[in-house]
């Protein structure tokens, strides 16, 4: 039996030096762990539209159809402007470009959205996160000055009819869609910039379907009040410049319909433009409810409904609303079709 005075010896681990690479040196050790810091790059999980890991096939299928209807509608448009000679005023250069961008529009996000129906949490890259958002600002920013461009180009035709050559000549048109890419890039560009140099965690969830700028400010752990300054500043004034110009735009075509004596001239005026402002409403109004609104204020689940409307379901109404409405886009497209079976037949 042993004696209550037993010694009892207990092992003691060896000392291990906080720094094993310097063990002499700790100040190196930690200019190394800071360099590993830098140099180490969080990775986003996209967890999609719906909430969960359940898979959705019904809307993969839906969300597919879609992204076709788009595609075609506006790759469509693109090759009509280009090929037929007879499209060749200010509207159908505006439209040409409104189609290229809005099918590269939905290219950016809808893949991605597609993807994470089927396999929900697709893991994306520090610089693939921030690639795809670049892209998506500039693309979107670029619609909403072309949408601006095309409501002047309509403004002009039914106010001044008689000077529509003189004003919209194509050196004006070219500088229009030229600004309209310039303004949009140079803005997504600080934008970018801005949000990815916050700091973000190693492994970071992400609730939407793609990176947008309101999901990474959330998610980002350093101090965001200078980016949220700049977007509330110099992106509202990127943003509502546009969405003045097609207001302004509309208030006049509204006032010189309302004197036209014709019936008949106001109802198909007012048919076109309530079309138009529809689809215009739906984006800005979509657009704004999501990012010019303080980070408090952040719904995930609203965020990824809203995104859909100016995201997929305008860029799809686009060619539908402003193009293949109009009776010589349906002529050109007609006698292409014809065109192309008279070839089979052959």
């Amino acid at each position: 039996m042993e004696s209550p005075h037993a010694k009892v010896y207990l092992k003691v681990p060896e000392f291990t030096p906080l720094c094993p690479l310097y063990p002499q040196h700790p100040h190196m050790c930690r200019h190394s762990m800071a360099l590993a810091n830098l140099t180490s790059t969080p990775e986003f999980l996209l967890l999609g539209l719906m909430d969960g890991t359940d898979i959705h096939p019904l809307l993969f299928l839906l969300f597919l159809g879609v992204y076709l209807i788009n595609a075609l509608g506006n790759l469509s448009m693109v090759v009509v402007v280009r090929s037929d000679g007879a499209l060749r005023s200010p509207m159908y250069y505006f439209l040409g470009h409104l189609s290229l961008v809005d099918v590269c529009f939905t290219t950016v996000t809808v893949p991605r959205l597609l993807a994470s129906l089927l396999h929900p949490g697709q893991a994306v890259s520090f610089q693939g996160c921030f690639a795809q958002m670049y892209f998506f600002v500039a693309l979107g920013i670029t619609e909403s000055y072309l949408l601006a461009a095309m409501s002047y180009d309509r403004a002009v035709a039914v106010c001044r009819p008689l000077h529509y050559g003189s004003v919209m000549t194509p050196w004006r048109c070219a500088a229009l869609v030229g600004a309209s890419w310039a303004v949009a890039h140079l803005h997504s560009l600080l934008h970018t910039v801005l949000i990815s140099k916050l700091s973000y965690p190693c492994s970071a969830p992400v609730p939407h379907f793609f990176c947008d700028m309101t999901v990474m400010l959330s998610l980002a752990t350093s101090d965001t009040s200078t980016a949220e300054t700049a977007i509330f500043s110099e992106g509202l004034a990127v943003v509502l410049t546009p969405m003045l110009l097609v207001s302004l735009s509309y208030a006049r075509i509204l006032v010189t319909v309302l004197g036209v004596r014709s019936a008949g001239g106001r109802r198909r005026t007012f048919s076109t433009c309530g079309a138009h402002l529809v689809v215009v409403s739906l984006f800005f109004g979509s657009v704004l409810s999501v990012y010019f609104r303080p980070s408090s204020a952040y719904s995930a689940r609203y965020d990824r409904l809203a995104s859909v409307v100016y995201a997929v379901v305008t860029p799809t109404l686009n060619p539908f609303i402003y193009s293949l409405r109009n009776k010589e886009v349906k002529g050109s497209l007609k006698k292409g079709l014809r065109w192309r079976a008279a070839l089979q037949e052959v």
